[in-house]
């Protein structure tokens, strides 16, 4: 994509935090934006503020049948879609693994991982069909690539799969649909307790940070070079893990999975 002006965008968890910063910056841009989250209050305020650059709707992720209605909207309302922004989330349970309740857990994932899904399965085949150039950004965390909060495993486990989901995607789609993962360190939204969240960047500096790099259809969108240094902290464990024990050499040819599917492919073509 280059620029926003006459483009729409789709953000769940739109009527605070991130997804209310990013819509400010695009429709400052000249964009069109459908806001969709859980806070009635929320949109309603929304509403009022952008005025007729933007369309609101009640959805929550979890119900794929309220993400359908969210894109029958979203379709309807201009006729086409140029860029769906999957970040509604909610923080986790906190607490060590075995003293969270199980059926806790997964009503969490019913959010963060399975409403980013549904967005996804959604809206994928509809931004395929149409023939303007598109993109999907899921919002994932710095907890995509490592423990940031102690004591968050479902929040963890859930951003590490939002960002496995999204690599996933991206081959799924054909060339003018472009997918990603908007990785945010930490900033200032409602997601964790207000004396603990304010530390965090302000999510208008965020946005700012983010916006060219969406446009510009980055796969990866950072903001906090803060978490270079703790995603060293497992890789380079990791890496040396590899070097000391696996085995290599012609001996691992064989192995190399994307290889081998690749020389199939080419062997049945």
């Amino acid at each position: 994509m280059t620029g926003f002006a006459g483009k729409i965008a789709v953000i769940t968890g739109g009527a605070s935090g991130i997804g209310l910063a990013i819509a400010r910056k695009l429709v400052a841009l000249g964009g069109g934006v459908v806001l969709a989250d859980v806070d009635e209050a929320g949109l309603a305020k929304a509403a009022a503020e952008f005025g007729d650059q933007v369309l609101t709707q009640r959805c929550d992720t979890s119900d794929i049948t309220q993400v359908e209605a969210l894109a029958d909207a979203a379709f309807g309302w201009q006729g086409e879609v140029h860029l769906v922004l999957n970040n509604a989330g909610v923080g986790g349970p906190r607490g060590r693994l075995w003293e969270i309740d199980a059926a806790t857990a997964r009503g969490h994932f019913d959010i963060n991982y399975w409403g980013v899904w549904h967005g996804c399965k959604v809206f994928a085949p509809r931004l395929v069909a149409q023939e303007a150039s598109s993109a999907i950004y899921n919002t994932g965390s710095e907890n995509s690539l490592f423990c940031a909060v102690p004591q968050s495993g479902s929040y963890i486990a859930a951003k590490h799969a939002v960002l496995g989901l999204t690599e996933s995607l991206r081959e799924d789609l054909p060339p003018h649909v472009h997918a990603g993962t908007i990785i945010p360190g930490w900033v200032f939204t409602a997601i964790g307790e207000e004396r603990f969240m304010k530390f965090g960047m302000e999510a208008t500096e965020h946005a700012e940070i983010v916006v060219p790099q969406i446009l510009a259809n980055e796969r990866f969108v950072v903001s906090h070079a803060s978490n270079v240094k703790r995603i060293r902290e497992r890789i380079d464990p990791l890496l040396a893990a590899y070097e000391e024990h696996a085995v290599t050499g012609d001996a691992d040819t064989a192995y190399d999975v994307r290889d081998v599917i690749a020389a199939l492919t080419a062997r049945k073509n």
